[in-house]
């Protein structure tokens, strides 16, 4: 590696603590004899540097590697270049493993809680400020945090990986060369990836791991924390923390998800828990063998073994009985025992008032156009058949939702279903079977993505009660997901309608008058462009406050944030932090998802440090409560000024004709279906021809990402912030920039968007007959970009104010070059007459890239 003068202690670490052990023990990993390839270990570095070289001379990716394999190994047939390319992509993506531990190794090193901006500082300035001290005590009992893990198809590790990962991580904390150097070579031989998609199923054991082997004792350990400072400031405990999960229960464009998945994930949850529960409680029984507990041990052993082993018991909420049983035994040793082994039942007690009998709650998910094509299902059965007009589709939204009458029916059905259809009755119904076995919060939340009326919700309601609810026991939350710029700008409106039905009044107040409401990032990104996208969402949530308000509604945001910042992620938490008054903030609610998963809560430590931060930002945006800026005019009509021309910017590339062809031809989109790390398609309609708007964002935001252009991280930013410029206006952007911490974080989530591209590597294309002047579009607006981005920061790089993540990044660009080089040179061979055997041999090669270049990114699908 390159040598890097540190600027910062911070600095230091990471190059004594990251890059040197990163290099110490690659060399070690490169000498290992894997596939029976004497010299692949020797030529990668060779390889690597033939790559960089070429690069810098903008050869094209043909050429560069043909040429190198000339000069290396000079009689090397095609097949045997592709099989030696193939020996190169395991060892890289195996480096990008190894990086990843050796960072994750030095994770408390690099990552220091500010004290001044902790909880107990907080606490601290509290003690003698009766006002700020009643202020946090609402707060405390006002606030909560739900992380939500989703299975969307950018988590490329199998279990086995993971699992080593974990390992590897421990032995280097340990600087233990002889496990290491053993858990190499089992990471050699360890398949990176499966042979076949995984089902629904599938998914949710894999992100159950997480939940087995990180949150059961990350978020545990936070709320214990959080217990031992309220006691100590005589507040009673609070629980805060919460656990969503989708997998199982998101079938919104997933086929593949069915009433007997959900089902089979809910029971898989729960028994997931009770052997965690019962891990526990074994220790607690080896320590506590005093007189007095006997009975309630034993009690305990029977059913926690019972919960967790036995297929065959028929499931039931029994939370409130452990809870009992594990009070009896702690207050017996209190009074008897001197309180030895106390905190063993307090560590379990807190588990089980977290977890309860589910864990974490399962979510329900669909789009509202199949919800409506559920509602006219039924509306033509008896006796819902009754009830309506034959026209009722054709009527206007105020005269449907006038035309709902919310009573109780039970459906004779008659006719064939659609499997859509019976999938949402099933469920419907098999909802309350999961409300019983694993309590209420197992799964209560019907989320409506793509809601663009209050009938889409009203309507939904209405197939609770023909499907087996009575409306006075509808234990369920009805939770609008808005998307698009547009549904977005609606969304208030829509809101208000809900607020004033009776109907739906009445529900709210039996749900404690709260209301979640889900904001998607990425299509609105993928509809709008970078900076149109975070600006609706702004807008739409303090439009969104307001009517709350208004209605004496409790009103939690729901952000569907994905890994990179161009579908919400990024310094998410700085988000939390900069929100004012005018935005509801006291329940933090977000989608966890992908490398976010095992990048920022892949292992105990990672995972606690950063709950904390979203806590702590919660907290102290809430004292703060600040008004926020961006809602006064001069600041305001600059954002609504420059999202306007971003939006424009991007639209017109957008819609230009080569925009498609071009990600089709270039990158690996068309062939991300074939990649087996999902059951969920790239795009709906896959039956159909690609169209933009079928295309899940997802895929879209990786397809960029792997040609290293980042386009919906940045495209039409640049040109907004020229247009401010040339209107004279520049000095306004920049009082905006230093005010808001807001507008901060999207411009430096958008400067890491811009440090994970790299246009010098597809500079050949400035050459291409076809798409030579479309590069060039791109290559523009991105140096644009650059210059007005480091203008308006006062830097002189990208990512200058976070110099570890900064190097962090350009270690993993620099391991993983070749993978992007490898993946343009096979795309390029696919782009020519080929017999079948090549076709898949350049088709599998392309693919395989796919994976060490998402996964070295940490947060790039």
């Amino acid at each position: 590696m390159q040598a890097h003068q540190p600027t910062s202690q911070r600095e230091s670490v990471f190059n004594n603590e990251v890059i040197s052990r990163f290099e110490l023990y690659n060399s070690l990993f490169l000498t290992l004899p894997f596939y029976k390839v004497k010299d692949t270990g020797t030529l990668l570095p060779l390889f690597i540097k033939s790559c960089e070289e070429g690069v810098k001379h903008h050869e094209t990716p043909a050429k560069l590697i043909e040429e190198f394999f000339k000069k290396y190994t000079p009689n090397t047939d095609p097949q045997d270049i592709i099989d030696l390319l193939f020996r190169f992509i395991q060892y890289i993506e195996r480096q990008v493993v190894l990086f990843d531990a050796v960072e994750d190794a030095s994770f408390n090193k690099l990552n220091i809680t500010d004290e001044q901006s902790s909880l107990r500082a907080l606490f601290l300035k509290a003690n003698d400020n009766k006002k700020l001290h009643h202020k946090v005590d609402q707060l405390i009992e006002d606030f909560s945090l739900r992380l939500v893990l989703t299975a969307h198809p950018t988590q490329f590790y199998p279990g086995s990986v993971l699992a080593i990962i974990n390992d590897l991580t421990l032995a280097i904390k340990k600087n233990d060369i002889s496990t290491i150097n053993q858990l190499l070579q089992q990471l050699g031989k360890t398949p990176f990836f499966n042979k076949k998609s995984p089902t629904p199923v599938d998914e949710a054991l894999s992100l159950a791991w997480y939940l087995e082997n990180v949150f059961y004792f990350a978020a545990a350990n936070i709320q214990s924390g959080l217990n031992q400072l309220l006691s100590e400031y005589h507040i009673d405990p609070k629980k805060i923390i919460e656990l969503g999960f989708w997998p199982g229960g998101d079938r919104d464009g997933n086929p593949n998800v069915h009433p007997e998945t959900t089902l089979q994930v809910s029971k898989m949850l729960r028994q997931i828990l009770f052997r965690c529960y019962y891990r526990d409680f074994r220790n607690i029984k080896r320590r506590i063998t005093f007189r007095g507990v006997e009975d309630a041990i034993a009690v305990l052993q029977d059913v926690l073994y019972k919960n967790a082993f036995d297929s065959n018991l028929e499931p039931q909420d029994i939370s409130d009985f452990l809870l009992e049983n594990l009070h009896k035994i702690k207050d017996i040793l209190t009074n008897d025992h001197d309180g030895l082994f106390a905190d063993l039942v307090d560590d379990l007690l807190r588990k089980v008032e977290l977890y309860r009998s589910h864990f974490a709650s399962l979510d329900i998910r669909q789009d509202s156009r199949i919800l409506r094509d559920v509602h006219a299902y039924c509306r033509q059965q008896k006796p819902i058949n009754a009830l309506f007009s034959e026209n009722y589709a054709e009527l206007s939204e105020e005269e449907k939702i006038k035309a709902l009458s919310f009573r109780n029916a039970k459906i004779i059905y008659s006719g064939e279903q659609s499997s859509l259809i019976e999938d949402t009755l099933q469920t419907i119904a098999q909802i309350k079977e999961m409300q019983q076995s694993n309590g209420e919060m197992a799964c209560h939340r019907f989320i409506i993505s793509n809601c663009q009326q209050a009938s889409d919700i009203l309507q939904l309601m209405e197939l609770f009660l023909w499907n087996g609810w009575e409306a006075d026991e509808l234990t369920i939350d009805f939770v609008p997901l808005f998307e698009t710029v547009n549904d977005l700008s609606g969304a208030a409106k829509i809101m208000e309608t809900l607020y004033t039905h009776p109907f739906y009044q009445k529900h709210l107040a039996s749900r404690g008058g709260k209301q979640d409401i889900m904001l998607g990032f990425s299509d609105s990104t993928k509809d709008g462009g970078y900076l149109m996208a975070n600006w609706s969402i702004f807008k739409a949530k303090v439009d969104l406050t307001t009517v709350s308000e208004k209605h004496n509604i409790k009103l939690a945001f729901f952000d569907g944030r994905g890994g990179p910042p161009s579908r919400g992620g990024g310094k998410t938490h700085r988000f939390y932090a900069s929100m004012g008054k005018e935005i509801a903030n006291k329940n933090i609610q977000l989608t966890i998802q992908g490398q976010t998963i095992s990048s920022q809560y892949g292992s105990i430590d990672s995972a606690a440090f950063n709950i904390e931060q979203l806590i702590n930002a919660g907290i102290s945006a809430g004292v703060k409560e600040k008004h926020n800026v961006l809602l006064d005019p001069e600041n305001y009509n600059t954002l609504e000024v420059m999202a306007k021309d971003s939006y424009e910017s991007f639209l017109a590339l957008r819609q230009h004709p080569l925009f498609l062809p071009y990600l089709e031809t270039l990158s690996p989109l068309t062939l991300l279906s074939k990649i087996t790390i999902s059951s969920r398609p790239v795009k709906r309609n896959s039956g159909e021809a690609l169209k933009l708007e079928d295309l899940r964002a997802i895929s879209f935001v990786t397809s960029w990402s792997q040609l290293k252009q980042n386009i919906p991280g940045f495209y039409g930013i640049g040109t907004a912030l020229k247009n401010q410029e040339k209107a004279g206006n520049w000095e306004q952007v920049t009082k905006t920039y230093q005010e808001s911490g807001y507008f901060k974080t999207i411009i430096d989530n958008c400067m890491m968007s811009m440090s994970k591209s790299d246009f010098t590597i597809t500079a050949y294309l400035a050459k291409d007959k076809t798409y030579g002047e479309f590069w060039k579009t791109l290559h523009e607006e991105f140096e644009l970009s650059k210059t007005m981005l480091l203008k308006l920061a006062g830097h002189h790089s990208l990512m200058e104010n976070y110099p570890v993540e900064k190097r962090s990044i350009a270690v993993r660009e620099k391991i993983i070059l070749p993978l992007v080089l490898i993946q343009h040179y096979a795309l390029e061979k696919l782009q020519h007459k080929l017999n079948e055997e090549q076709q898949q041999a350049y088709e599998k090669l392309a693919i395989r890239t796919v994976y060490g270049i998402v996964n070295a990114g940490r947060n790039l699908a």
